[in-house]
């Protein structure tokens, strides 16, 4: 029986693609298989010698040590596009709030009522302080097009919006899955002298922290209206702050509040609603169960972090699971070991991603422990597991 821990609430809907003859699942799980969280921080969890996987119920993996788990052997999964409706439709509402002000409009309603005033007396002075430009004819730029950006660019073109995107790693996938009168620039420096609103959707690493700074927000029109429901990391706040102070930004719109931002005019901060709708959670939960599921069971792998996808179809009567660096003739010394141990080799498949390889091998019979550990043995090898 295999052991998951989950963190955090998980959706009933991912509970259940658990058969429960087969899988043990709840919070005080210990010598866990397979760990199925959402936003809990594990950075600093032990990580115990069972663990074969993490599946997030997200997309953004920043709560999870990565460099750990590849080192340990450990696929992490995340749950690209399963919550990407539900940011889409968040992305929609900022821009218009961040054009009309209508949550500064309602304030001022209300405050009119607390005071004793017959609001309805005072609307039509009251409210050209609350007038904003339509996204009608107006230009947005959508920085990354993976499943958010690319259903945000879509939408735009349906309200009547130019729309600009940019991503440098643009998937034939994501490509199909755009409209055709998108205009998709290799240089970022296009859309921001274009764009009357940039929505951003790229993942938080290294190289995206902070890459809209000061430089690229100089690089964008006066008047921009900025949003933000990726990662608050991905924007240099005091960068941002700054050009609204001076109106060359007129809005930014968050997901990501501080104590900074939510003080300061022309910032309406939202707390992390990007993914928070019941139809989301359930989508994340269950892609999530899923990943997880497949790969204890099949050795299969879809959507990992560290490492590529390998998808396999079961023959042969065992499944050798080679987690391994990516250096050159691994595969030739896998093949030639088990050659030579007599194992028949069904059918294989080996895909690298960065420093790490992953190796499937159906084998025609059953091998002893003495051949598994030679595998394990290899110089290089970071994991084998045996599915039968």
């Amino acid at each position: 029986m295999y052991r998951i821990k989950t963190f955090n609430k998980i959706s009933p809907a991912g509970l259940s693609r658990f058969d429960p003859d087969r899988y043990a699942v709840s919070d005080s799980e210990t010598n866990e298989e397979g760990i199925l969280v959402r936003s809990a921080k594990l950075l600093d969890y032990p990580l115990p010698e069972s663990l074969l996987a993490i599946a997030r119920a997200g997309v953004g993996v920043n709560n999870i040590p990565i460099d750990r788990c590849s080192e340990a052997g450990v696929a992490v999964f995340s749950t690209p596009g399963a919550n990407a409706n539900a940011v889409k439709e968040l992305v929609l509402c900022a821009m218009l709030m961040g054009s009309r002000d209508v949550e500064g409009a309602v304030r001022w309603v209300r405050a009119q009522v607390e005071s004793g005033v017959d609001v309805s007396t005072v609307v039509e002075k009251g409210k050209s302080a609350y007038a904003g430009p339509e996204l009608y004819k107006k230009t947005l730029g959508v920085i990354g097009l993976g499943a958010i950006g690319a259903l945000v660019a879509n939408i735009a073109l349906s309200l009547g919006m130019d729309v600009y995107g940019y991503d440098p790693y643009l998937s034939v996938d994501a490509a199909l899955r755009l409209d055709r009168h998108i205009r998709v620039v290799k240089d970022l420096n296009e859309l921001y002298k274009r764009a009357d609103y940039i929505t951003v959707h790229v993942h938080f690493t290294d190289k995206t922290k902070h890459m809209i700074d000061a430089g690229a927000i100089a690089a964008m029109k006066r008047g921009v209206r900025f949003i933000n429901l990726a990662r608050g990391e991905i924007v240099d706040d005091g960068a941002m702050l700054a050009a609204l102070d001076t109106g060359w930004v007129a809005a930014y719109i968050t997901d990501f509040p501080t104590n900074r931002l939510v003080k300061a005019p022309h910032v309406i901060a939202m707390p992390h609603l990007g993914a928070s709708t019941p139809e989301s959670e359930q989508n994340c939960a269950v892609m999530a169960a899923d990943e997880l599921i497949d790969y204890l069971e099949n050795g299969n792998i879809r959507n990992s972090v560290n490492l590529p996808s390998v998808s396999l179809e079961r023959s042969g009567t065992m499944r050798m699971c080679i987690i391994h660096r990516n250096v050159p003739a691994m595969l030739a010394n896998i093949t030639a070991l088990l050659s030579k141990d007599g194992a028949n080799v069904e059918n294989m498949s080996n895909k690298s991603q960065g420093d790490y390889a992953y190796t499937l091998v159906d084998l025609g019979t059953r091998v002893g422990q003495d051949v598994i550990q030679d595998v394990k043995c290899l110089a290089n090898v970071i994991r084998v597991r045996v599915i039968e």
